[in-house]
């Protein structure tokens, strides 16, 4: 990933002791960037930037970016925002709509607020491919949305909105990345709103039979996280002018049934241990809120921002399956 990325600035990361924050916390720490990681830890975990802790270039503030005084202590004298922070999971957010929304609404109104009064110079926020709704087209893209299926859809919309708004009225400049699936390193495989892969994974490595919600041919395009991090850097980073205050989406752009993920899956880990092949697969009833097919172009992407993904579904699930098989006794100690 040769490219002319930020170097030596300070960076504030909403969520970053999160899956994908933590994640990019390292890649900019990596560029040797100064990085504030925000967290309540509500769903971040400490382990993910337990060896970050050390690194002089890393500070941890413990907040909510419910509270705006919280949101204004990480963005003081920072150039940049990385807002990763929210409450994730469809099902969560229909079983609990009043929490999605404050955090993933009131939070994000509170931290652009923040980083309009420190004059952030560009404020990358994690969109959702939910936004997507029940627009039935297919590859997704990013100007032809539908109605949105979930609370949470509807919240990461409002986000775009937000946006949008904070752009037009006070300048702030936002680029929005519209997550497909991300999965990889330091994507927890336990609770009750686990993304399906670490979940299936674990269950697997258990010998516990996973449950596939319908009859399996529901399609999506999983996305590596290492895809995920050049996205946030491309975001971050990018000189044109073109590129400011848009949205895009942030995915392969291949598409792979649950059936087809689960055999894959069952089949890299039997390379370990045999036993795993014999695992049963089970089916269950669709789940409220889901799309049935998700699949992205990322045209808009490669053209405006130079994105050129790097992991298939093929090697970024030989990654994550090894990254989880080496790290097993740790997530169960952990559990």
């Amino acid at each position: 990933m040769k490219k002319n990325f930020i170097k030596n600035k300070k960076i504030l990361v909403t969520g970053g002791a999160g899956f994908i924050g933590s994640n990019l916390c390292e890649a900019l720490l990596d560029l040797n960037n100064k990085v504030i990681c925000l967290d309540n830890f509500s769903t971040g975990k400490k382990e993910n930037i337990a060896q970050l802790l050390a690194n002089s270039n890393f500070k941890l503030i413990t907040g909510d970016i419910r509270n705006i005084e919280d949101c204004k202590k990480a963005c003081e004298n920072v150039e940049y925002v990385f807002h990763e922070a929210a409450l994730g999971s469809v099902p969560r957010s229909i079983i609990d709509p009043i929490t999605s929304t404050n955090v993933n609404i009131s939070g994000f109104v509170n931290m652009l607020v923040a980083a309009k009064n420190a004059k952030v110079k560009r404020f990358v926020y994690a969109a959702s491919s939910s936004t997507y709704g029940d627009s039935k087209g297919l590859p997704k893209v990013e100007d032809v949305i539908g109605k949105p299926l979930s609370p949470y859809a509807i919240t990461k919309y409002v986000n775009e909105l937000y946006a949008e708004i904070f752009h037009s009225t006070y300048g702030l400049d936002t680029i929005g990345l519209r997550y497909f699936n991300v999965f990889g390193r330091k994507q927890d495989p336990n609770g009750a709103y686990a993304a399906v892969i670490p979940k299936f994974v674990m269950q697997f490595m258990e010998y516990e039979s996973p449950v596939i919600n319908g009859d399996g041919e529901y399609s999506r395009d999983f996305t590596y996280i290492d895809n995920v991090i050049q996205m946030n850097l491309l975001a971050l980073s990018t000189t044109n002018q073109a590129a400011l205050n848009q949205v895009y989406n942030t995915a392969f752009g291949e598409r792979t049934t649950l059936n087809q993920l689960i055999i894959a899956l069952r089949d890299k880990l039997a390379k370990f241990d045999p036993i795993i092949k014999e695992v049963e697969i089970l089916y269950g009833p669709n789940r409220a809120g889901d799309i049935p097919h998700s699949l992205a172009s990322i045209d808009k992407a490669k053209k405006l921002l130079g994105y050129n993904p790097e992991f298939s579904i093929e090697s970024g699930l030989e990654e994550a399956v090894d990254w989880y098989w080496k790290n097993l006794k740790e997530l169960e100690k952990n559990k």
